[in-house]
């Protein structure tokens, strides 16, 4: 197929996993555009795109995001959207049935996505399948229920990313004090037995084709996370886990998942086995390390989309490290391992940045810049209660 035809607009270009993308889009010939929310996003300072539209794209203003994407797919042709965020993806999932009037639509149907998307849904699917992950309160509704619980226990929104409204409640007076004081804008809430923060972490990035079929599977190990009693990686390293592959794989057969996915897991130190954490049903933010490892996820979206035979990835580069080093400066300082940390924090070896590229600077700077004025902001949402 020549992909030198094919219009690709990527939606959300604050988001670091636009780089990535619209590289190995471009390098495989399509024209990209991407949309924008403001002049410093990524997406827009990339030398990449094809084409760059500032527009409203934002999760504050879903209408507005929403009247965006379907004015510029009316106006302009595209053959395919790829969302870069769960905002955006979950948008174009409820509604995939209008927008596909237009374009090929980059989701999963809204009842496959939103298996996926909300947690409580995945987790009643890993109990009801035997697959490993921590015990999930499904049905909290009264306080004999809270009194039941093993303390202490988690508790985050359904569907949010990145830690934010992530809190341990030790007890039950603490767990009904953070219930009543969670952001509504979060959502609902859900209520985990709590892990200890002494097992390793991990992401698990697959791609299965329209038949459900495996196409690509690599884990990477989560080396340092912020905030450190929980959250997302700062530096994470390709490891070979046959073990995480194959649970990963079974629950994403039984999501009747397709496309391309990444899993978070933990290993519960009590029994040493990896536990599904989350299903992130869109691009992941650490995208970027399948490329270094040698798997070309944009090449398997364009295959599967258009009805071509799609590639099968059987291995990848181990030890290829991927650092977001906003965030890792910001371990560095907020950590009492700075200096045992292992890999090394001072080590470089294998290791490229989320963002940064020589090849393409200047979306670093911008994203800088962007961090800056809203780093009290995202501090906060990620305090704990």
């Amino acid at each position: 197929m020549n992909y030198s035809k094919l219009n690709v607009l990527l939606t959300e270009g604050a988001c670091r996993q636009t780089l990535p993308m619209a590289k190995a889009f471009r390098e495989l010939g399509c024209q990209v555009t991407t949309l924008n929310n403001g002049n410093l996003d990524v997406g827009n300072l990339s030398r990449y795109p094809s084409r760059k539209i500032v527009d409203c794209c934002s999760d504050h203003d879903s209408a507005g995001t929403r009247e965006a994407i379907d004015q510029i797919l009316k106006s302009e042709h595209y053959d395919l959207v790829v969302p870069m965020s769960d905002f955006t993806a979950g948008l174009l999932a409820r509604e995939k049935d209008y927008f596909s009037r237009y374009a090929k639509i980059g989701v999963n149907d809204w009842a496959v996505f939103n298996q996926a998307f909300d947690k409580t849904n995945t987790m009643a699917v890993c109990m009801d399948k035997n697959i490993s992950c921590p015990k999930t309160y499904l049905d909290v509704c009264s306080a004999v229920s809270l009194a039941e619980m093993r303390y202490p226990v988690v508790v985050k929104p359904t569907s949010a990313c990145g830690s934010i409204g992530f809190n341990i409640a030790p007890n039950m007076e603490k767990l009904v004090e953070i219930l009543g004081d969670a952001d509504e804008a979060l959502g609902p809430m859900l209520i985990q037995e709590y892990i200890p923060q002494k097992g390793k972490q991990f992401n698990a990035h697959l791609f299965l084709d329209n038949n459900h079929d495996i196409k690509m599977a690599l884990v990477a190990e989560k080396c340092r996370w912020f905030p450190v009693d929980g959250g997302a990686s700062t530096l994470c390293m390709t490891v070979v886990r046959p073990d995480i592959i194959e649970m990963c794989s079974r629950l994403l057969k039984e999501l009747n998942w397709q496309g391309y996915c990444d899993v978070d897991l933990m290993v519960d130190p009590r029994d040493n086995i990896p536990k599904v954490i989350e299903v992130n049903a869109r691009i992941s933010a650490n995208v970027k390390i399948c490329y270094l490892a040698g798997m070309n996820v944009a090449q398997l979206i364009l295959e599967n989309t258009f009805g071509e035979r799609v590639t099968e990835y059987t291995d990848y580069k181990e030890g290829i490290r991927l650092r977001y080093l906003h965030t890792d400066l910001i371990w560095f300082i907020k950590s009492k391992d700075r200096f045992r940390a292992r890999p090394s924090w001072f080590s470089l070896k294998n290791t490229s940045d989320q963002i940064f590229s020589m090849k393409d600077p200047l979306p670093w700077f911008g994203f800088t810049a962007q961090a800056f004025k809203k780093y009290g902001k995202e501090m906060k949402k990620r305090e704990r209660k």
